[in-house]
């Protein structure tokens, strides 16, 4: 199949000044509203764990509405507009395929197909996204009405891609795994000064990306620069930074999906199962209930009288003291109940004498005090 290209001159690399882009801390992808209070945006990437067929992709896109997850993002890879035959494996996971141009020409899908996916995902309930690689494949996902664009970590200098998929409107989600800081910034200045809503995800494009490699605090450096959402694009295969970005306040996070480890592909490594994806939206909902209710710890501990009185003591009889005894420190102590004389008021019953004998498997009350 020969895709058509994007029509005119390549763009050069524009010349952008790394200054303060006019980006938003919030946007909606789709119904789903991303930022600051919301509940963290959970993306199920397929990519190419399909290994070209259509119908484990849409048992991957089954697997992640049954998880729940928010959305579930494929990649649109078209050989002809984006590789040659000089373009080295990644990973030789397969005989199959002679070049990588062959391996990415086995994994197009037609615009139907891809249709089909999108409506699929949109049947479960789940937002559709899929990685573009060529201004061909935005012209195709465009097609198909794609509510944002991710952005893979390659793709941070591809100007004609980035200026088509900009001038449609949609929020741009970039991942930064090859950037530096500069080029970042310069990246979402191009976006920002379209007027597009940007959020970014640290990213380590390692396969399987050692934990101490993660970078968890570049997130915290991308929120404070650019304010704008930010989150994880994870390729540990564990749960553990995925777990960690949320609870320190990650608005999106993207992690590959397998049926198996035991299954064909290069990103099996780097993948999470789905019963380990169906943990992370545990865990999500978990994060986002407590993140919206905060506690009054004043009005939280008016509500645990009854608490309180179980688990807190009260002042009692160290030992059998008889009537007419001139109580001292150490002659009291203090056991549970909390239901009697608290131990704030000790100071008030030092000093006073017993109008009746005690015993120390009760506790002290006003009444057992002489009133003089």
């Amino acid at each position: 199949m020969i895709w058509p290209l994007h029509g005119g001159s390549v763009p050069k690399s524009p010349v952008v000044p790394l200054s303060q882009p006019q980006v938003s801390d919030r946007f909606l992808i789709g119904h789903k509203a991303i930022g600051p209070g919301e509940p963290t945006f959970l993306i199920a990437e397929i990519g190419l764990a399909h290994d070209g067929s259509l119908g484990l992709a849409h048992a991957f896109i089954d697997a992640a509405a049954e998880a729940r997850a928010d959305a579930v993002k494929f990649q649109t890879h078209i050989a002809e507009a984006e590789s040659t035959l000089d373009e080295p494996f990644r990973v030789r996971f397969g005989q199959e395929d002679a070049t990588r141009f062959d391996y990415w020409k086995r994994m197009e899908f037609s615009p139907a197909a891809w249709r089909g996916l999108a409506d699929h995902a949109a049947d479960k309930g789940l937002v559709f996204l899929s990685s573009a690689f060529s201004v061909a494949a935005v012209e195709l996902l465009k097609e198909i009405g794609v509510p944002a664009w991710k952005v893979g970590s390659g793709e941070f200098q591809s100007w004609d891609m980035l200026a088509a998929m900009a001038s449609i409107g949609n929020p741009m989600l970039l991942s930064t795994g090859m950037s530096t800081q500069d080029e970042i910034a310069r990246t979402v200045s191009f976006i920002g000064n379209m007027k597009v809503p940007v959020a970014l995800f640290q990213c380590t494009s390692r396969y399987p990306t050692p934990l101490e490699q993660v970078g968890l605090n570049v997130m915290d450096d991308l929120r404070k620069r650019f304010h704008c959402p930010v989150g994880l694009s994870d390729h540990s295969g564990t749960l553990w930074p995925a777990l960690a970005a949320m609870a320190r306040g990650a608005n999106l996070i993207e992690v590959h999906l397998t049926f198996d480890r035991r299954m064909f592909g290069a990103d099996v490594p780097a993948s999470l199962t789905t019963a380990e994806l169906k943990f992370l939206v545990e865990a999500k909902e978990a994060f986002s209930t407590m993140n919206r209710n905060p506690v009054d710890k004043d009005r939280m501990a008016g509500t645990l009288t009854d608490m309180r009185a179980l688990f807190t003591k009260s002042v009692a009889p160290a030992r059998v003291l008889p009537a007419g005894t001139k109580l001292t420190a150490e002659m009291l102590t203090f056991k549970k109940p909390g239901t009697g004389i608290s131990a704030a008021e000790i100071d008030r019953i030092i000093g006073r004498r017993l109008k009746r004998d005690v015993t120390p498997n009760r506790l002290l009350v006003w009444e057992d005090l002489a009133t003089d």
